[in-house]
């Protein structure tokens, strides 16, 4: 870790204004509700390939008429990231400009150092008067690190692993698991069809949303048809469709780092337009395998 870098600067006093003490300095320059604080405490910030900087927001209660130049200081404790490493600062101080009440540290992720599955994180202190420390939030911020790997559609094509409870607790064959190929819907961007998903001959269409990176989701639109009710239940109970859509039981989410998916999906059934019942709320997991991997799974007896 490198050593700690200590600068302090302050603005500059009024002409006229006649100083006392330390306490009565701080009393006499600094109102009563003036606050300088980092916006969180805690926070993750997403580490992108083609994302130079990552802001880390530093607030203040009140603008001032001139600008508030205050030092960035990282806490060794508490801190597994290792700066140069991992992550680099642009500078070690943070300027509030005149009229404004915001100001962003910039902070470099090191992408290629990181691993997407360990959230490396460091503390971040400003470095400022006591007097503008407010008690409740301090001046400190625990920053973590987490890499997010760029979007690629064409990633979540060809064949992969399915493991499902619902097969589990329904499939006549026993088996949790099957092949499922999935290509390109030209209908819908960033959207997947996933053939022969629980059943052979019922397609799913799965649609992909990169917006937030670290929260990329997957969602299944209402009113598809993923078997009859005879396959799995050995009877009939509405107009023969198990129907499927995602669940708002948990969140669903894919990885791009990964290449995997962890969908949450209610199956339901319906007689016409009347609602009959739900069957259950299921997770389902797809990885993604290459063309050889899914020959040697096929050989060795997995469902398709």
């Amino acid at each position: 870790m490198k050593m700690k870098k200590y600068i302090y600067a302050f603005a500059a006093l009024s002409a006229g204004l006649v100083l006392g003490s330390a306490c009565t300095e701080q009393r006499n320059f600094y109102d009563a509700g003036e606050y300088v604080m980092v916006a969180d405490t805690l926070k993750v910030y997403p580490v992108q390939q083609d994302v130079e900087y990552f802001s880390v927001p530093v607030v203040s209660t009140v603008s001032r008429n001139y600008d508030r130049t205050f030092g960035v200081e990282i806490i060794d404790a508490g801190s597994d990231a290792i700066e140069t490493l991992h992550y680099r600062l642009k500078s070690n101080t943070v300027t509030i400009k005149a009229g404004e009440t915001r100001a962003d540290v910039l902070v470099h992720g090191c992408y290629d150092a990181l691993d997407p599955a360990v959230t490396p994180s460091f503390t971040l202190s400003l470095v400022m008067p006591d007097a503008l420390e407010m008690p409740q939030y301090g001046r400190r911020s625990k920053v973590l690190l987490q890499k997010c790997c760029p979007f690629d559609i064409n990633a979540f094509s060809g064949w992969c692993v399915l493991s499902s409870p619902f097969l589990q607790s329904y499939n006549p064959y026993g088996s949790y698991q099957r092949l499922v190929r999935c290509s390109l819907n030209p209908d819908w961007e960033k959207s997947k069809m996933c053939h022969n998903w629980m059943l052979k001959g019922y397609d799913i269409e799965l649609r992909f949303d990169d917006s937030d990176p670290l929260a990329p989701s997957v969602t299944v639109p209402e009113g598809q048809v993923m078997s009859d009710e005879g396959s799995f239940f050995g009877q009939t109970h509405g107009d023969d469709r198990i129907l499927v859509r995602s669940s708002s039981v948990n969140p669903s989410y894919f990885s791009s780092c990964g290449n995997y998916l962890y969908v949450w999906t209610q199956m339901y059934v319906y007689d016409l337009d009347v609602y009959i019942g739900s069957v259950g709320h299921f997770y389902t997991v797809m990885e993604w395998v290459s063309d050889e991997e899914a020959e040697r799974l096929r050989r060795e007896g997995m469902a398709m």
